[in-house]
């Protein structure tokens, strides 16, 4: 009989069941209010949710980071905001899912942080260097979209 304690099992991964995702449409909106400043301690903590529904006119946070995590519950702690965007339409984002501000590609869909819900999501986007609405020179009304990772 062992008297070692019993290993945790490890939190399922953000992509546990992607085999199982269909076609989808893509989820367009516009920037509504433009967001200038990074920050390296920020704290944001990934979701344990690899897709969130959104609805037409809601609003959401545009934030990247250039650190790359799976783990549900892990620390985001360096981003850079690019602002709100306001949803055209409903749909899904999914992990994965590309993002275009102003018809450039921007990163992809790392996740989501609810710290300021009910309000809105952070939409964490994965990027290959942390980008700011002022270093992207965006606008408010420039087209956001979302398009599907397949």
């Amino acid at each position: 009989m062992s008297t070692a304690p019993a290993v945790p099992a490890a939190p399922p991964s953000l992509d546990s069941g992607l085999h199982e995702n269909g076609a989808k449409r893509a989820v367009r909106g516009a920037l509504v209010k433009v967001l200038l400043h990074e920050r390296t301690d920020r704290g944001m903590v990934l979701e344990p949710f690899a897709a969130r529904c959104v609805r037409r006119g809601e609003v959401h946070e545009l934030v990247t980071t250039d650190r790359w995590t799976d783990v549900p519950g892990a620390r985001v702690d360096r981003v850079g905001f690019l602002g709100f965007v306001e949803l055209a339409e409903g749909g899904v984002l999914d992990r994965g899912d590309a993002v275009l501000i102003g018809g450039e590609p921007v990163g992809r869909v790392l996740g989501f942080d609810g710290c300021h819900l009910p309000n809105h999501y952070n939409i964490l986007i994965h990027a290959d260097r942390l980008l700011t609405g002022g270093s992207l020179e965006l606008a408010p009304e420039t087209p956001v979209l979302f398009a599907p990772a397949r």
